[in-house]
């Protein structure tokens, strides 16, 4: 059985590096370039937040490729959900506590075809949009996390698309410590860059 093509939509390049490298780390699933309708199964999209920006990608997107989306965010702003029926979202994924197993199981389940009415659809959407409440109020304790508070807000401002002046200015930091702290976490835990610190994190279920 072939992996299911995944395309991966997000509003900033470092987001969108961390979360495919998530989903390669699941044989089950192939990350591809560009959205070519021919060339994609499922689209990824991941947000902080449903906002007017992420409405406006996931509406592009749709336009461009036409394929089920699994939306990945901690957020939905009131009315997103008939919005997120519309552009084709079939699953919602907590940000906050995802993994790579729990993506690529969704990925599979969306490209397996199968059709909801948009009123059963709506009902299995609120169903997700609840369960994601709960669990960014009380997300589940991650396992083999060695990360401390401030290595986490760090690490949150990259998965965002700060630089290293911005991160600083941010949490009133010095460039150098900014940088420190990155060195120490992708040193420690043997991570080979800034988006794969970002996807350890995410995949802890952290940030």
């Amino acid at each position: 059985m072939r992996p299911v093509r995944v395309s991966v939509c997000a509003l900033d390049p470092i987001t969108k590096a961390g979360m495919a490298d998530l989903l390669e780390a699941r044989a089950s699933v192939q990350v591809v370039e560009g959205r070519a309708p021919d060339r994609t199964d499922v689209v990824v999209a991941a947000f902080d937040r449903l906002s007017a920006d992420a409405v406006t990608a996931l509406r592009a997107v749709t336009a461009e490729i036409g394929r089920p989306i699994v939306l990945v965010t901690d957020r939905i702003e009131e009315g997103g959900l008939a919005t997120a029926v519309a552009c084709g979202v079939v699953a919602i994924l907590p940000r906050s506590a995802m993994t790579d197993s729990r993506v690529a199981d969704s990925v599979r389940v969306a490209a397996s075809g199968t059709v909801y009415p948009p009123r059963d659809l709506l009902g299995r959407l609120a169903e997700h949009a609840e369960r994601l409440h709960r669990e960014t109020l009380a997300p589940e304790s991650p396992s083999g996390v060695a990360l401390s508070s401030r290595e986490i807000d760090v690490l949150r401002l990259m998965a965002d698309g700060l630089d290293t002046q911005e991160i600083a200015t941010e949490l009133a930091y010095s460039e150098r410590t900014v940088k420190n702290v990155i060195y120490a976490v992708t040193d420690r835990l043997r991570l080979r860059n800034r988006s794969h610190a970002v996807a350890y994190a995410i995949r802890e279920g952290v940030i």
